[in-house]
């Protein structure tokens, strides 16, 4: 395993939309070992959420500065994204944040979890262990469909 294989599975797990749903079979691709791929790609899924869960909500709070052409369409993205997991947050609470990020589909994961989290003012420290959580969680079910391991259900 190279210092470039690393730096892909990692960067890869660390970006938006791919994140370790990219990352994972990317290190499976490059040869990793399974225990490998599993933990750099979590490693770089978490790695922007501490960033992301004590920065997010700053930013929104420099939402009503941007000029109205971006500031219409973010405030109709962030207030979409709030409505749609509002009533998923009230039932099941601190559950609903581990699933959102859990979930290894598109418009989920880390990222999502931590713009819910600032959006529905789940304090950091309490967002912190529960997007790990679904980290964790989303890791295996990932390394498990990209091992075929699924297809055996």
């Amino acid at each position: 395993m190279d210092a470039l294989s690393v730096l892909k599975v990692v960067g890869l797990s660390a970006a938006p939309i791919s994140e370790l749903r990219g990352g994972l079979p990317l290190a499976l691709s490059l040869g990793m070992h399974p225990a490998a791929a599993y933990s750099l790609a979590v490693a770089g899924n978490l790695l922007p959420v501490p960033f992301l869960l004590w920065g997010l909500s700053r930013l929104l709070a420099l939402l009503p500065r941007l000029p109205e052409r971006w500031r219409g369409p973010v405030e109709r993205y962030l207030a979409w994204q709030k409505r749609r997991h509002l009533r998923r947050f009230a039932r099941l609470g601190d559950v609903a944040l581990v699933l959102v990020v859990a979930v290894p589909l598109p418009a989920t994961g880390a990222w999502t979890g931590a713009l819910l989290a600032a959006l529905l003012g789940i304090p950091p420290r309490r967002a912190l262990p529960l997007i790990t959580l679904g980290v964790l969680l989303a890791g295996g079910i990932v390394l498990a469909a990209s091992l075929g391991l699924l297809s055996l259900l």
